[in-house]
């Protein structure tokens, strides 16, 4: 049973992507602070494809800590992207 029972098709597509969206996002946190291989094809991905999703947030913090940058900026990217993301694909299902 899909959490947004009885919704349209429009709303889960919404929820999916912010889902997806919020998943690279904690990758590249989780990948940064493992420290990954950044000339592994999988890792410069990942990491690109996060820039560009939090490309606003990015460098919103300045932390003394580069890994707390990283994980405030990159996080607070992937919270705005679900809750913005859940909140229009749960006005869509309330028709």
């Amino acid at each position: 049973m899909s959490r947004y029972h009885g919704s349209s098709s429009a709303g889960r597509a919404i929820a999916v992507v912010a889902d997806i969206m919020a998943l690279i996002l904690g990758l590249w946190i989780l990948m940064y602070l493992l420290d990954a291989n950044r000339g592994n094809d999988l890792v410069q991905f990942v990491h690109d494809a996060a820039n560009w999703l939090a490309g606003w947030s990015r460098d919103l913090f300045t932390f003394d800590e580069a890994w707390a940058r990283v994980v405030a900026g990159y996080g607070l990217a992937a919270v705005v992207y679900l809750f913005i993301g859940h909140a229009i694909a749960g006005r869509l299902g309330h028709r």
